[in-house]
Formats: C-alpha cells, sequence, structure tokens
C-alpha cells in the first residue's frame, strides 16, 4: 500500500503513480473541500482527483467524510482526526516556556503565500500590517516564504519598518514556538488553521474560502480575506477586546485528539489482513 497526505504536487504524483501501477492507495486527510476549483489553486483539484481512486480514505473530520459520501468515492471511509495534530501536540510537550515577552506590546504572527494572493493580494496583505505595526497595535512578524517572488514583495513593503520583523523560514519546532507564543496569527496556511485552534491562538484566516471550516466553527478563526481593511479592523477589534480575544483563545480539537496515527495504522494493518486472507481463500 501506498499512504499519501495532503494536497500537494508530491501527494498527487505519488497517488498517481500508485494508480498506475496497480499499489493500492490510502490517503491521509482526505476530503477537505471548498467545492471552488480556483481557491485554492491548484490543490482543490488535487485532493479530489487522488480521493476519487483511493482504496483507504482517512478523513479528519465528520465533514471531511461527508464530502467524500456526497462524492460516491468508491474506497473506504474512516474518520480519524489529523496526523498533523498527532505532531504538534507531541511537539508543544517539549517547549520552552514563554520567558521573555514584553507585555507592552502585542505579538502578530504572519505567514502567506497562496498562490491566488500573488498580485493584488500581495499589496493589500503588507498595507495592513504596516498600519497594525505603525499605529500602535502589535509588533508584526513576518515568515518569509521561500518563494523569492513573494519574499521580496513583503521586503519592498516591509523591510526596515519599526515594530516589523521579517524572518527566514524556520524548523516546525520554532514555527510552533511563535504560534503558541503570539496573542494573533494571520495565515492563509492550511495547516496552520488545524494548529492555531489548539494551541489556543487566535487566527484570522487570509483567504476568501478555506476547505477547513471546522476552525471557523470552533470560534478560533475568522475568515478574514485580502481586504486591508477588514484584517486590521478583526485584528484591532480583537487586541483591544478582552472578551473577544478570551472567547477565540480557547484551545480546540476541530481536527483531531493526537490519536490520529494509531487509528490510521489499525486500519491498514487490518485492510491488508483482510485482503491477504482473501487472496488465500481464493487461491
Amino acid at each position: 500500500m501506498l499512504v499519501v497526505q495532503g494536497d500537494t504536487s508530491s501527494a498527487l504524483g505519488g497517488a498517481l503513480a500508485g494508480f498506475s501501477v496497480g499499489v493500492p492507495v490510502a490517503h491521509v486527510e482526505a476530503g477537505l473541500r471548498t467545492h471552488d476549483p480556483h481557491l485554492p489553486w491548484p490543490e482543490e483539484e488535487y485532493r479530489v482527483a487522488i480521493d476519487a481512486h483511493a482504496e483507504l480514505l482517512f478523513a479528519p473530520t465528520e465533514l471531511a467524510a461527508a464530502n467524500l459520501e456526497a462524492e460516491k468515492v468508491p474506497g473506504d471511509i474512516h474518520i480519524t482526526g489529523n496526523t498533523g495534530i498527532d505532531s504538534l501536540l507531541a511537539l508543544e510537550a517539549t517547549l520552552r516556556p514563554d520567558m521573555l515577552h514584553d507585555s507592552s506590546r502585542k505579538r502578530i504572527l504572519v505567514t502567506c503565500h497562496r498562490r491566488e494572493s500573488w498580485e493584488h493580494d500581495l499589496e493589500a496583505i503588507p498595507a495592513a500590517l504596516r498600519e497594525l505595526a505603525l499605529d500602535g497595535t502589535a509588533h508584526v512578524t513576518i515568515v518569509l516564504h521561500p518563494n523569492p517572488y513573494v519574499a521580496e514583495t513583503m521586503r519592498r513593503q516591509l523591510d526596515g519598518l519599526a515594530h516589523v520583523s521579517l524572518i527566514e523560514p524556520m524548523s516546525h519546532r520554532k514555527l510552533v514556538q511563535k504560534m503558541r507564543d503570539s496573542e494573533l496569527i494571520l495565515s492563509d496556511s492550511g495547516g496552520i488553521q488545524e494548529e492555531a485552534p489548539a494551541l489556543g491562538t487566535p487566527l484570522l484566516v487570509l483567504r476568501e474560502k478555506t476547505e477547513r471550516p471546522e476552525c471557523l466553527a470552533s470560534g478560533n478563526a475568522i475568515l478574514v480575506g485580502t481586504s486591508t481593511e477588514r484584517i486590521v479592523t478583526e485584528a484591532k477589534r480583537l487586541l483591544d477586546d478582552p472578551a473577544a480575544f478570551a472567547a477565540m483563545s480557547r484551545r480546540a480539537y476541530p481536527f483531531g485528539d493526537g490519536k490520529a496515527g494509531p487509528r490510521i495504522a489499525a486500519i491498514i494493518e487490518d485492510w491488508i489482513v483482510e485482503k491477504r486472507v482473501s487472496a488465500a481463500f481464493q487461491g
């Protein structure tokens, strides 16, 4: 069996290789949907293509499983949670306490890389960050994306500004530490939409649509899109309103309880045993 995770081009390439040579494919993180092939592009089409032919589909949530059932996929659907939460919780348990923060200024952590944001939106988002930093709302830390176009756009608009830090990509450990220790996260990342609720850090999602609406339903995230005005308004509201901030800071686990890996392993093992028994019986 070939196991692929997520909706990257490497996941699609691996799945297509398995399909073409007759190796059964299992898809971890199956069933995520915006129902819009352009948002996110091309990931929405990638995950639909994988799910259409996978033998085992490991849906992180009930909604993801319902999406697969509505599409009438032929594979077996299992609700398992997402292995990303397993990794996050295990890693967080090893992190050092937040000891060095100057509480006089709130911390906003930003990641931004979506391809659909590369034109106008990559101008609108930095404009919002500039305003939040310069008006005293917060210190803004932007994790630069490895893509040179995205990184250079951020540098051109924000480099050298007071209360703005532009930092290079970092390990998952360091990123999770920064996520946990920030008062607010602004991101268009799918993974961060799962991780932020589990860490109890409020999240503003820099997208028009999300395939992870569970983080909105849990109250840990708000979909703000890429409008400069809306980003600034929502960030200030949260950081200035203790009740609103507290409501979004409660930890929630809509994408799993940290035990998805053992569930998936057990299902795969049972599937393989069943196939062997069936093959032996037929032989």
